[in-house]
């Protein structure tokens, strides 16, 4: 469980002048749930993202996880419990480094390094079988550099490496995005699969509110750093594209003539 209280974050704009990305949020998400988060730009939905991660940390209010307060602990200490997968297909992988060593090292975070093979026998047996999974034959491609992969496989890469471990938490920041409708579409349904079988406690940051709501299981609606709109169960079924622009068009109180690419 994802338990978040008060968070602000404040960037300094210079001249006296700041930026509250983040403003006093509240936020509850329960084991297992999956939520879609959606805002138009500068809503603040990759800075909570970045505070839950410990990229940033936050000027007021804490962020717990599974019963620990993980608010001042850095991001590389909440990487052992929480995994993510970035925008960029170049984030979250190491490009000169082999598929296998890419999932080695995965499989080890937040373990104890030792001086033994890198990449082991019975390890290479289970990313084979894990690989398979995907349909994308990287099973056969367990020694190519990372960076000779598609944008999609190495976008499946990266969500693979991201969940291998069971998370205590998945952060998904508009993890399609660069990639063609196709092979996004097909990274999106891997992606539900994967929480769905592993029941992972889930934030996905997305743009397109066709897949907001037809994906996960709550959808929540950020504006200047505040949490303006959060569905689920029968409010959330009803609810179509057409009725979250209205939304939109509401809370900032003008029509979305600059935001035809949240329908992308």
């Amino acid at each position: 469980m994802l338990v978040i209280k008060n968070l602000t974050k404040r960037f300094s704009l210079g001249g006296g002048s700041v930026n509250t990305a983040v403003d006093r949020v509240d936020l509850t998400v329960a084991k297992g749930q999956f939520v879609t988060l959606i805002g138009s730009n500068g809503a603040g939905k990759s800075t909570l993202l970045n505070l839950i991660a410990g990229r940033y940390l936050p000027d007021e209010g804490s962020v717990i996880l599974d019963g620990t307060d993980i608010t001042r602990w850095s991001e590389h200490r909440r990487a052992a419990y929480i995994g993510r997968v970035f925008q960029d297909p170049m984030q979250g992988t190491a490009a000169s480094m082999t598929v296998e060593e890419n999932l080695s090292i995965a499989e080890r975070r937040g373990m104890r390094r030792t001086l033994g093979p890198g990449v082991t026998r019975s390890g290479r047996i289970r990313y084979k079988e894990l690989l398979s999974q995907l349909g994308l034959g990287l099973e056969n491609r367990l020694q190519s550099e990372v960076g000779l992969l598609s944008g999609g496989q190495r976008q499946s890469l990266a969500l693979i490496m991201a969940t291998m471990t069971r998370p205590s938490l998945l952060l998904l920041d508009e993890h399609t995005a660069a990639l063609d409708p196709k092979t996004a579409q097909q990274v999106l349904e891997l992606t539900a699969k994967i929480v769905a079988e592993r029941q992972l406690t889930t934030l996905m940051v997305t743009h397109n509110l066709e897949h907001a709501l037809r994906f996960g299981d709550r959808t929540i609606m950020m504006h200047e750093g505040r949490i303006v709109l959060d569905l689920s169960g029968p409010e959330r079924a009803r609810m179509t594209v057409q009725d979250l622009l209205q939304q939109f068009s509401r809370v900032r109180g003008q029509q979305l003539l600059d935001d035809r690419l949240l329908l992308a």
